[in-house]
């Protein structure tokens, strides 16, 4: 029984642990995770420490006034809800609502299950946590964001520029982006720190855009080893060797560029994609180094740089590739969760019900006046559409059979009124779910028919077979057939249009009960308040929501009843015209076998 016990009560734990919550102090957090399925059809696995640019706009994120000031209160964990990420925030827009944020993956992400991390935020009291320097591992020698005006180096390094000549600009490949224009470079002084040994290998790695073809504009160089752009294809050249890329770059497009070396050689890569290697010997490389143009200040680039790299240790394709994906524009490879609360983890009240719960009783008046329109809609839909379903159908066949018939046997369709004809006259949605009965007995164009030929024999001497054909019906006596008939085709169309009215009144009347059950129900939440003495986003938010309530329950209502309202109506005209046409056509007839 011990056993048992305490097996239930580790059971009873399980949810409590599976919805762990890092720490009470903040309100809110988001699941982000990564696309493994869309990287593993690229060949690519989640890169252990690597980095990937988390960005929020209203698309993903719609909780900016909830952020502390410049976003100190986010914190990025892992998947165990309890290891700290390590982040950079490059840049952070409340007005515009838009953030860039770089984060630095746990090492068992490649291993892990399910490849995501945490981000938690709302915690006004919170202190900047960001560690720009500490997202970058210790190969990272050089990383230049262009956020500021002023080129900075982001690594522990601070391997600063000597010199830089290039503009900020905006819509880089990541945030900002350095425009050079032929003339600007950027110039980094031979340090211990951006020494790179042949032993280790090293890679050199950028976005590059470029709007028109260069005459070899150099992206990097450094002692014999130089990364151009000729035209539109990049080429390396080493000692006076040259690899030629065989993919040129795309214009106005923004494409990543790297070089890696080891002892087997350099190879180029575009967009993490290898596109050939050069045989060349590595040498250690200790000189100045140049961005955009060369160290002398020759063969300038006209175009923009963005997130250029130096790092200590030759990356390898999976490293590179995974940065291309991850960090372009067009990147999807991040889905952004629901934001959640510790109420809704742990199985709270949800939003809706939370809101629900906030409606004043004058807001549940008019939410039930509208669930009250909302059925006797959804009842006229459903009765209309199978009336004039079954009322198409017999038209259809009463039309096929009547194609069918000569010019002297007009009225051989006709028959004596039945008890299904009374029957549909008093209930046609019954008789419409019934599947035997008369034939015609739901036809409106067969009803009208009946009526012509009922009036043609009262119109008719009382004769016996040819006698009968060859009499004649004056103008007179075929305008007053027509009008009988015209007569019952008004009845139909009443018939038909019958109950619409009521669809009309949820469409029009639906949404404007809903305002106005929204605007009373701020009214009352503005007067809690201004008698409270109370006003703040928790204060109001609660009531504001509760009153938009009867917004949604007007719009709920008229919404189906304005597309049913429009399939019915064409269905109704389409019967309307099949009706003006047969009283034509019947008369047409008529008059051609008894005139």
């Amino acid at each position: 029984m011990k056993r048992i016990a305490l097996l239930m009560l580790a059971l009873s734990m399980m949810p409590g642990l599976a919805q762990a919550w890092w720490n009470d102090d903040w309100g809110y957090r988001k699941k982000i995770t990564i696309d493994a399925a869309q990287l593993q059809q690229s060949g690519v696995k989640p890169v252990a420490e690597g980095l990937v640019p988390v960005r929020l706009h209203t698309g993903n994120f719609g909780f900016f006034a909830d952020l502390a000031e410049n976003g100190k209160d986010l914190r990025f964990l892992a998947a165990d809800d309890k290891t700290p990420l390590k982040y950079f925030i490059e840049k952070i827009d409340t007005v515009n609502e838009m953030a860039l944020i770089w984060v630095k993956l746990p090492k068992d992400i490649a291993s892990a299950d399910e490849a995501m991390f945490w981000m938690y935020y709302g915690n006004p009291k919170a202190v900047d946590a960001q560690d720009g320097a500490g997202i970058f591992d210790v190969a990272q020698a050089v990383a230049y964001h262009f956020e500021a005006d002023a080129v900075k180096d982001a690594t522990a390094y601070a391997n600063q520029p000597a010199s830089a000549t290039s503009s900020r600009i905006e819509g880089g490949a990541v945030g900002d982006a350095g425009a050079f224009n032929g003339s600007q470079a950027v110039k980094i002084a031979a340090t211990p720190a951006v020494q790179m040994a042949v032993e280790f290998g090293w890679t050199v790695s950028a976005w590059v855009k470029i709007d028109q073809a260069q005459s070899d504009g150099v992206i990097f160089q450094r002692d014999g080893l130089t990364l151009s752009v000729r035209g539109q294809t990049p080429v390396l050249e080493v000692n006076r060797k040259e690899l030629v890329s065989p993919t040129d770059l795309n214009l106005a497009t923004w494409q990543f560029l790297a070089v890696s070396a080891t002892k087997e050689g350099f190879t180029l890569y575009v967009d993490g994609k290898p596109m050939g290697v050069l045989p060349a010997s590595v040498s250690a490389l200790l000189g100045d180094s140049s961005i955009g143009a060369a160290v002398d200040g020759s063969r300038g680039f006209a175009g923009a740089i963005d997130e250029f790299g130096i790092a200590k240790v030759a990356r390898d394709q999976n490293y590179l590739q995974f940065a291309a994906l991850m960090q372009g524009q067009s990147s999807a490879l991040l889905n952004y969760g629901e934001d959640s609360t510790p109420d809704s983890e742990e199985g709270g009240e949800s939003y809706l019900m939370a809101t629900l719960d906030n409606v004043t009783l004058d807001g549940w008046v008019i939410i039930g006046i509208l669930a009250v329109m909302f059925i006797i809609s959804f009842l006229v839909i459903v009765s209309k559409a199978i009336i004039l379903n079954r009322t198409r159908s017999e038209n259809k066949k009463f039309e096929e059979a009547f194609s069918q018939l000569g010019s002297k046997n007009l009225t051989n369709l006709d028959h004596q009124d039945e008890d299904d004809q009374a029957d549909f006259d008093e209930s046609p949605l019954l008789l419409s779910l019934t599947g035997n009965h008369a034939a015609f007995a739901g036809s409106s164009i067969y009803r009208i028919y009946h009526t012509g030929v009922q009036e043609m024999n009262k119109r008719l001497a009382k004769g016996v077979g040819a006698d009968v054909h060859d009499q004649a019906l004056s103008a007179q006596a075929l305008n007053a057939v027509k009008a009988s008939m015209d007569g019952v085709l008004v009845r139909e169309l009443q018939k038909l249009n019958s109950q619409m009215v009521l669809l009309t009144i949820a469409i029009s009347g639906g949404p404007f009960l809903g305002l106005l059950g929204t605007v009373v129900g701020v009214m009352i939440t503005f007067a809690a308040i201004a008698a409270s003495g109370e006003v703040n986003v928790n204060a109001i938010a609660p009531g504001i929501a509760a009153a938009l309530a009867a917004t949604v329950a007007g719009l709920g209502v008229a919404i189906p009843a304005l597309f049913a309202y429009n399939y019915l109506g064409s269905m109704i005209k389409a019967i309307t015209a099949d009706m003006h046409v047969f009283v034509d056509e019947f008369i047409a007839k008529l008059a051609e076998q008894h005139s």
